[in-house]
């Protein structure tokens, strides 16, 4: 058994029901009651794209799918909410992007593990530090150490029912 990491971001098409949709079909791959899900956070788009705010967040749960099974999954996923590759770092309805699977290192052309950008982007960490404030990441950085009240400023915590 894997405890994994996803990190949940949508900006088109009602984005809190799509990260609410998304997290009733994590649940269907995590085991037992092992689903957990961080407070849904509002934070600006990288890049150049002109696009709506982001409506960010991190799920956790424990998994026998192999860390490929698991990203086909999460792939399958953003597809049946409509995700279309159109732009890097362009509007989406959905976008799941597997941060952490235990202390996994890997890097292939599919799949890189730990997430390559997870320690630059607030809207990763502030939710995953509410999820797991001891978490020590496989390099070795305890998580609280990458945590800064000016980090946490650039997020909006939402007041969502999930």
């Amino acid at each position: 058994m894997a405890k994994v990491y996803v990190a949940l971001g949508a900006n088109l098409e009602n984005p809190s029901a799509q990260l609410d949709d998304a997290c009733i079909a994590l649940k269907e791959l995590a085991e037992s009651s092992s689903f957990q899900i961080s407070p849904y956070y509002g934070s600006v788009p990288m890049g150049e794209v002109v696009q709506p705010d982001y409506i960010n967040a991190v799920a956790s749960l424990e998994t026998q799918l192999s860390p490929i099974e698991l990203l086909d999954a999460l792939q399958a996923i953003e597809q049946q909410q409509g995700r279309v590759r159109l732009e890097h770092w362009g509007p989406r309805t959905l976008d799941l992007d597997m941060l952490l699977y235990d202390n996994v290192t890997l890097t292939s052309k599919r799949l890189t593990l730990p997430h390559y950008g997870m320690k630059q982007r607030s809207f990763v960490l502030v939710p995953l530090f509410d999820l797991a404030p001891e978490l020590v990441l496989p390099c070795g950085t305890p998580l609280r150490s990458l945590i800064t009240p000016s980090l946490q400023a650039e997020l909006q915590e939402l007041d969502t029912d999930h």
